[in-house]
């Protein structure tokens, strides 16, 4: 259980302490647009979690990582990445041509951009911790079976507890290292939409919505349960984040002409 313990500590320190102490970094730089930051999260909330959930669960079968209409992961994988891309670039497009509509510097996108993919890391990352030091929390006081009740059969409890038991660190960190990588992205994408709007260009936004599926892609196939290797998935994350940091600094300067 020690394991468990530090990954999730290490999961919670990433998630959440880590988005934190960048607003921090950013208020001291001078770089920080509230505002620009409120929306963000305020846009992440509407877009992706309310409305793109209406769609998952219009499309999605009831164990989440199947279509309705098709078994095929592909198409699963298809699917889970356009919906995202959709309604969270789309979300960047109407809150930076509505509520932003002054907030047009590039301050304003990486205010914007760790407003979106910081909630995204406190509410999956941070809430994903909090769950299983619950669950670990039961299984070692023996409770589990208790407070679980009749909501899970005796095969899903034993199954829980194997999972607990046989996870390490590194499993739990991953879910916030997970966050983080996926917070450069965010970072780098709401900067191109922002400069789709301000160029008048809003085929950069369709190219934003291309990658962003395109980068959701093998995540998808890992959750239909195609991919299993999930030191891919994380070799794969952390390359992207660096090509969004690196586009992020070459994008400053078209900001300030």
């Amino acid at each position: 259980m020690n394991s468990i313990y530090l990954g999730v500590s290490l999961q919670l320190f990433l998630a959440v302490i880590v988005p934190v102490l960048l607003m921090i970094y950013l208020q001291r730089k001078k770089m920080m647009s509230w505002r620009s930051l409120l929306v963000g999260v305020l846009i992440f909330i509407v877009f992706s979690q309310i409305l793109e959930k209406i769609v998952h669960f219009l499309a999605l079968a009831p164990n989440g990582t199947e279509l309705r209409w098709s078994t095929n992961p592909y198409i699963f994988a298809l699917y889970g990445g356009l919906a995202a891309g959709i309604f969270e670039e789309m979300g960047r497009y109407f809150a930076f041509k509505v509520f932003l509509k002054n907030n047009h510097h590039f301050n304003d996108g990486l205010s914007y951009g760790l407003g979106h993919g910081g909630i995204e890391a406190i509410l999956i990352g941070g809430m994903s911790a909090l769950n299983s030091l619950l669950i670990s929390a039961m299984i070692k006081t023996g409770n589990l079976e208790t407070i679980l009740g009749a909501a899970a059969t005796p095969e899903e409890i034993t199954s829980i507890k194997e999972q607990f038991e046989e996870a390490n660190t590194w499993v739990f960190a991953t879910g916030g290292l997970e966050r983080i990588l996926a917070l450069a992205l965010h970072l780098a994408l709401s900067i191109l939409v922002l400069y789709a709007i301000r160029q008048n260009k809003f085929t950069y936004v369709l190219y934003a919505i291309i990658i962003h599926a395109a980068i959701n892609f093998l995540p998808a196939l890992y959750q239909a349960g195609t991919l299993t290797n999930l030191l891919v998935i994380e070799i794969f994350l952390g390359f992207i984040a660096i090509l969004s940091f690196v586009f992020i600094v070459k994008m400053k300067p078209k900001f300030e002409r």
